[in-house]
């Protein structure tokens, strides 16, 4: 059954989205949805829909079997959604997983995934993107894979680093055609003062942070987090904020970066970001 249900005003033919997930009941994405289709005066319906760990492929095909435009895909879902595409944006061939689809008007699915878009355009809201920087990623999971593409476009320069190093390393040679990147295991990064650094990880779902050398944070010009805590700091952000760093985000800004991506893609208009991060309107 729908959770967070989105209704925009009656008509005959309300264009139908959603996000699938599991969980989902903490998501936020209808909300911002909302909030973008109000702006821009667009008539849709967003829910969030409970994805079921063995039937998922099939509660999807169903979905836009029953005249669905497009939806959003969350975890544990990224890979699978993306298998069942026809057609696949750059970003989400690189990234092997797409949090975003669409209906073509040929019934085929397209695949696209906006996260790094997201991360992009929010390191531009906060004015930390300039061109030939070097940015200190953390971690090299699906989240890391998924950002790779759209920063190496914006020609940042990228150290990634990863417990493993072998999985920090297969990713530098995949996307080294793209850009500057290279990789280091998490307790060999050398100090020096990186432009950004961004933690990829998910170590903050378990109250910890990576461990790398609290000097790197001390001399970083800005920090961030892709992850977001309901209240206050991530952990990452706390640790970062006990050695004086100033420049500190958490990843809400990316959030909302990816949906207005994902809208833009499915309604062919780009909603306005700032007043939803900046006032937390939801």
């Amino acid at each position: 059954m729908p959770q967070n249900t989105v209704i925009a005003p009656h008509t005959t033919a309300v264009d139908r989205y959603a996000v699938w997930g599991n969980p989902i009941a903490q998501s936020k994405s209808p909300q911002i949805h909302h909030f973008f289709a109000q702006q821009t005066g667009q008539i849709m319906q967003y829910d969030a829909l409970l994805g079921d760990e063995v039937q998922f492929e099939q509660q999807l095909l169903d979905f836009f079997a029953q005249g669905a435009k497009g939806c959003n895909i969350t975890a544990p879902f990224k890979q699978r959604a993306y298998q069942l595409a026809q057609v696949y944006s750059e970003r989400a061939l690189t990234a092997g997983a797409c949090n975003t689809l669409k209906k073509l008007e040929n019934g085929d699915l397209y695949a696209d995934n906006t996260d790094g878009a997201g991360l992009v355009s929010d390191l531009q809201r906060l004015g930390w993107l300039r061109p030939h920087q070097t940015l200190l990623i953390l971690g090299a999971g699906g989240a890391t894979q998924g950002v790779l593409l759209p920063l190496l476009q914006a020609k940042q320069h990228i150290v990634l680093a990863n417990r493993t190093l072998e999985k920090a390393q297969d990713l530098a040679d995949k996307f080294g055609q793209y850009g500057q990147i290279s990789a280091v295991q998490l307790t060999d990064i050398s100090v020096q003062p990186f432009d950004v650094i961004i933690n990829a990880t998910s170590l903050g779902l378990q109250g910890k942070t990576a461990p790398i050398a609290p000097e790197l944070l001390s001399l970083a010009h800005a920090v961030y987090d892709m992850q977001y805590a309901k209240q206050g700091d991530t952990p990452f952000l706390a640790w970062a904020k006990s050695l004086s760093v100033k420049n500190m985000s958490d990843g809400f800004g990316m959030l909302v970066g990816q949906a207005a991506h994902s809208f833009a893609l499915w309604r062919g208009i780009m909603p306005e970001v700032n007043r939803l991060i900046e006032q937390e309107m939801i």
